[in-house]
């Protein structure tokens, strides 16, 4: 059995447990979902219909590249139903004999006018569409990866450390003078070494835009580096799964709130860090930063971190909210990106990739913060 075997396995015994007798994925333009390419290989525009006797197909949008990469049971073209998402679960539910009144799930994110023709077409099935259904289910499995899904990410972080060693050195003699210069550097540096390309946009701000905590437009011409704090966030993604890093340069003589701010950051990344392990609910490191930051009459206006995987930011979530359940375990990888920022002084995040571990955390990536 293949990891996409056990992964659906997995899946199709929830399935049971809660008696649904078919599952839609879907990842299309508007409606995007790695789970397709979870549970099937299948890098996207398909839908993927899973039942509960342990079938799985295929409705790819390009047979020729479905043929290539799926593992899967059958492959349906989507042209075989005239290229509309319910007519294709239509016509395969009753080819597979989905019994009626069975319970059909689709995606939670389905809009609302789309439910309704799915009910209409449907109409001798239950058609489920919830916010904590097969959805919450699915991210509980992605947020904790398999053996597979670690080497990919390994690979990834490896050539994101490269891209950070080259990035040092050529600003360092002054190679790079513009955020474009990095942004761009990066792109080509990812691809040369086999990836994909980036996982998400780049976002390199010099010391007039490092105040944003994504920075808008994501790269300019100006300046990069340039006297003062400047950041820099990327990732690589290498055959679906990506890294997510980010450094800070200090350039030139600081000024005391920007070296306290450094230091701060440099503090709380140290103090959360050892709070990276398995069983330790994930908003209590958010709350130990915040304490920290707080007694410094600073706060940190956004998460202390998210799991990475086939999305830049999947479970688990890192955060001070209440409703945070979340507690690491081992297999799970995340970020650890504390941050301040100020309109003055500019901004500083370090940010790393963390997999926790059986006794605790390894750190992935070797992002700092980059004194020039």
């Amino acid at each position: 059995m293949d990891m996409y075997q056990k992964r659906r396995a997995e899946l199709y015994t929830w399935m049971a447990r809660h008696s649904i007798a078919l599952i839609v994925l879907e990842d299309t333009e508007g409606r995007r979902d790695p789970a397709v390419r979870y549970f099937s290989g299948h890098p996207g525009d398909a839908m993927l219909l899973l039942t509960i006797t342990g079938h799985s197909v295929l409705c790819p949008w390009d047979e020729h590249l479905a043929l290539k990469t799926a593992n899967v049971d059958v492959i349906e073209p989507y042209t075989n139903y005239g290229r509309h998402p319910v007519t294709a679960v239509q016509g395969i539910a009753a080819k597979i004999g989905i019994p009626k009144r069975a319970k059909i799930e689709i995606p939670e994110n389905t809009p609302y006018p789309l439910f309704l023709k799915y009910v209409e077409a449907l109409f001798e099935f239950d058609v489920m569409c919830r916010e904590n259904g097969v959805s919450k289910e699915i991210q509980r499995m992605r947020a904790i990866k398999d053996d597979g899904e670690i080497e990919l990410i390994l690979r990834a972080c490896e050539i994101t450390d490269s891209i950070l060693d080259q990035l040092e050195k050529l600003m360092k003699s002054g190679k790079i003078k513009t955020e474009t210069d990095a942004a761009l550097l990066i792109e080509k540096e990812a691809r040369a070494h086999g990836a994909e390309g980036t996982g998400f946009e780049t976002l390199a701000a010099g010391p007039e835009r490092s105040f944003g905590i994504h920075a808008f437009p994501p790269y300019t011409a100006g300046a990069f580096p340039a006297p003062g704090l400047s950041i820099l966030d990327f990732g690589v993604k290498y055959q679906g799964y990506t890294s997510d890093v980010t450094l800070t340069v200090a350039m030139g003589e600081l000024t005391a709130a920007q070296e306290k701010q450094l230091a701060l950051v440099e503090k709380a990344y140290a103090a959360a860090l050892e709070l990276y392990k398995p069983g330790m609910p994930t908003r209590a490191a958010t709350l130990k930063v915040d304490e920290i930051f707080r007694k410094a009459k600073r706060s940190m206006p956004h998460a202390l971190g998210h799991g990475i995987g086939l999305e830049p930011h999947e479970g688990p979530a890192i955060r001070n909210r209440e409703d945070n359940e979340w507690v690491y375990e081992p297999g799970m990888v995340v970020t650890l990106e504390p941050g301040l920022y100020h309109p003055d002084h500019g901004g500083c995040r370090l940010e790393n990739d963390i997999l926790i571990t059986q006794t605790g955390n390894r750190v992935l990536t070797k992002s700092r913060i980059i004194r020039l």
